[in-house]
Parts: C-alpha cells; structure tokens; sequence
C-alpha cells in the first residue's frame, strides 16, 4: 500500500443479543500514527455512484468504515513525478467490518459496488471549513489517472490505461 494508506480490521463482537463494534480508538497508534479525528461524517452513495477524484494538500487524513453495502475506495499517487502512479484499490462492506484510512494528499474517490446504497462513517483529521474548503478536484473520469501499478501488481490488465471506476477488476 502506498504510505499512509492502511486497512484495519475490525472486530465484531457477537452474543444473543446482537453485536458490538469498536470503530475507531485513539490507542490504536499502529493504524492511526500521529493522526487524530476531530470530525465524524455520514455518506450514502446509491449503487453505482462514483464520488471521485479529490486530494486534500493541508494534511487531512480521511478513514472510513462502511457499514451497510460496499464501497471501493481507490487512492492514486502521482504528486508531479513521474517515477509514480501506484493505484491503490480497497473494497470495504458492511459484511466485514474494516477501517480504511487513506493520506489525503493522494488523489482518491469512492464506488458503491453493492447492489443496495452504501452507508459509510468516515472521520477527517481536519475540520471541515466550508469558506476555505481544503479540496481540489478531479473529474471522476479524467482520463490523466493511469495507474502504473495497482496495489502493487504491476501486470494488472488495468494498468496503463486511464482509470475506469467501472473496469471489471478481473480478467
């Protein structure tokens, strides 16, 4: 994965009377860093729907956890050099609880890929300021986003050609 972007899983406790999730703990130094949440927010993306691409440049770290459908998330790493383009694709589902965080100074954007809405909880590590909004944006198709490697695999067929959020990730 590239730096600053992780996947944790998470823990669902299950007994007779449901189950019980810890989300996000400040002690989970290993995951989070140095980087600390201040905001908590709520997204549902109807099936299909693709909210991408958009970078942060002031140091926000965006985490998400998704709790009903699936959501893929994708950070791409270009930063004006050439020597990069490393494509990184996560898949979360509220049928298996995980945190994703992703350095928000990647590119990166979401995909509803279950057949119902997703529902995600994410948390930021800066506050959201809506007169000075820390975002620059992409097209979701800008034909610019051409992977070089995807999660590290650089014989994927996806590879070298501009990012297609709706590419079957197999052969």
């Amino acid at each position: 994965m590239l730096p600053g972007v992780r996947v944790l899983d998470l823990t669902r406790n299950i007994d007779e009377r449901g189950s019980f999730t810890e989300i996000l703990r400040e002690d989970w130094t290993s995951f989070l860093g140095s980087e600390r949440p201040v905001q908590a927010n709520f997204s549902l993306s109807f099936p299909g729907m693709i909210r991408a691409w958009h970078r942060h440049e002031r140091g926000q770290y965006d985490i998400f956890v998704v709790v009903r459908g699936s959501l893929k998330i994708c950070a791409y790493n270009d930063l004006g050099d050439p020597q990069n383009g490393e494509l990184d694709e996560v898949v979360l589902s509220g049928d298996r609880f995980q945190a994703a965080m992703v350095r928000g100074h990647y590119w990166h954007g979401t995909k509803c890929v279950s057949s119902r809405p997703s529902e995600t909880i994410y948390f930021v590590t800066r506050l959201y300021d809506p007169k000075s909004p820390d975002e620059i944006r992409r097209p979701w198709n800008d034909p610019s986003i051409v992977p070089k490697s995807i999660n590290g695999n650089a014989k994927d067929p996806r590879i070298g050609k501009a990012w297609d959020w709706n590419a079957p990730p197999h052969k």
